[in-house]
């Protein structure tokens, strides 16, 4: 039909000539419908690999900040094991129960709750042989060391560590106390004595505990996340105590 069209339309030596359909369409260049599918298909792939992206990059960095809470959970709970583990008392004979009016003992434990901007936490003072010396001309001996937490200039709370060599004098928190650990959500020592009884507090120069020091610590410790939170648990058997007193 069209070659017979332009057979009886157009001479052979006419400079036009008829064109197929299909080829007309060829040249024709692109619909804007075909535009508009184009490119809804390329942003739906975009989207696509973007979400995906965001994905693994949330996920790399709750396992970074888990990992990073799990180590510094660790060394703090090593730490304070360390210093347990080395803890220093005075046993008896040599210990006498102080009278009324005297000072306590310098070799005294005692774990106390605070409140801190609202909050309770426990305060735990005792005397060891692992102290720290930041200094070269300062020497060891047996340092009062104290934890106690203390609230954060970002609203959280930071768990510190006092480390002081004899004279000891009253506890007063300083500045320039190390913190053993960030993002502190809750701190719990738990005291248990010879009989297994636990306590949440302790006092060795009161009566009520018969003049007596822990036979074991039990030390939880929970830290904030953005995900949620993780808890640490570690018990400690101290390796001398005093009896109570009969």
């Amino acid at each position: 039909m069209l070659k017979k069209l332009c057979g009886n339309v157009f001479s052979p030596a006419s400079p036009l000539r008829c064109r197929p359909v299909a080829e007309r369409r060829a040249n024709a260049g692109f619909t804007l419908l075909e535009i508009m599918i184009a490119i809804f298909i390329f942003a739906v792939v975009i989207t696509t690999i973007f979400t995906s992206y965001s994905t693994v990059s949330s996920g790399n960095q709750i396992i970074d900040q888990k990992t990073a809470s799990y180590e510094m959970a660790t060394n703090c709970l090593n730490r304070m094991v360390m210093d347990l583990k080395s803890i220093h008392l005075t046993l008896p004979p040599e210990y006498s129960p102080p009278a009324l009016g005297e000072s306590p003992e310098l070799y005294r434990i005692v774990g106390e709750t605070t409140n801190v901007r609202g909050t309770d936490f426990p305060r735990l003072r005792f005397t060891s042989l692992s102290h720290i010396s930041f200094g070269e001309k300062e020497k060891g001996g047996i340092a009062e060391i104290v934890y106690y937490v203390q609230a954060a200039e970002d609203g959280n709370y930071v768990l510190k560590r006092a480390d002081k060599l004899y004279p000891y004098g009253e506890f007063k928190e300083k500045p320039g106390d190390p913190v053993l650990c960030r993002d502190v959500k809750s701190l719990t020592f738990k005291y248990y004595d010879d009989d297994g009884t636990d306590f949440d507090r302790w006092d060795s120069d009161s009566e009520d505990f018969g003049y007596a020091t822990p036979r074991t610590i039990d030390i939880k410790l929970e830290l904030a996340e953005s995900s949620g939170s993780l808890t640490f648990d570690t018990l400690v058997d101290l390796p001398v105590y005093r009896e109570k007193k009969k």
